[in-house]
């Protein structure tokens, strides 16, 4: 065990891996808190890091995550807010390989906009394709599993990371016969005009009623905003 002091005051103990990147995360959170610095995943991964980390790393990013969860515990023993890190590990899972194995998307979609589930006729599916951009669970877990027709997916992408990743993406849709013009895909512009409001109009536009609706996203903002527009005849599903 790893004691850990702060200012010379006894804060708590860890079970500290022996190895350097432990050591380092240990190091950078204790001279953070130290100096009384806020504390966020920034202090760990640079942003071109945690942009990076948004999409399929070869290895699936073991040692990132092994990082990140130190940083947790110690965020619960030093009481200092996690929320950041909780969702770049979550999303780092969801897109790399290791989510085949360990990780079922379905198993954390949460019913948001009222307490139990009433009835309903129809299915559609939202899908911020630059957060899960892993397909394969996508269809496993959602679009096969709760038979969601390719004209009810309305998928957007803005186009840098088009420009990045549309050639991996129709990779693996082509494992399931589809390409990106197979559902309702809109390329967006630069600016205003990103993936985030294009899927939030649409969903306004459709004005769906008696509908499950799954909203496939890690933006904390777009969630508020289906839940505010979606009618309440509707059963809304997001990720935990």
């Amino acid at each position: 065990m790893q004691k850990i002091f702060i200012n010379q005051k006894y804060c708590g103990s860890i079970e500290l891996p022996q190895n350097d990147s432990a050591k380092r995360v240990f190091s950078i959170v204790k001279n953070a808190i130290a100096v009384k610095k806020t504390m966020n995943i920034n202090i760990l991964f640079s942003p071109a890091k945690i942009r990076a980390l948004g999409y399929y790393q070869t290895g699936g990013a073991w040692q990132e995550l092994l990082d990140i969860e130190l940083y947790i515990e110690l965020g619960k023993i030093l009481h200092f807010n996690t929320e950041d890190a909780v969702k770049l590990k979550n999303s780092i899972e969801l897109i790399n390989d290791i989510a085949h194995n360990h990780f079922n998307i379905s198993k954390r979609l949460a019913l948001v906009n009222k307490k139990d589930k009433t009835l309903t006729y129809d299915v559609y599916l939202f899908w911020d394709i630059e957060n899960f951009s892993n397909i394969g669970p996508m269809f496993n877990d959602v679009i096969e599993k709760y038979g969601v027709r390719d004209d009810h997916i309305y998928i957007a992408a803005n186009p840098d990371s088009l420009y990045l990743f549309k050639d991996e993406w129709e990779a693996d849709l082509y494992d399931y016969g589809k390409t990106l013009r197979s559902f309702n895909f809109t390329k967006c512009d630069h600016g205003k005009n990103v993936a985030d409001t294009v899927l939030l109009e649409y969903f306004k536009q459709l004005d769906l009623k008696s509908t499950d609706i799954y909203l496939m996203t890690f933006d904390r903002e777009l969630k508020e905003f289906f839940i505010r527009a979606c009618d309440p005849s509707n059963n809304l599903y997001m990720m935990q």
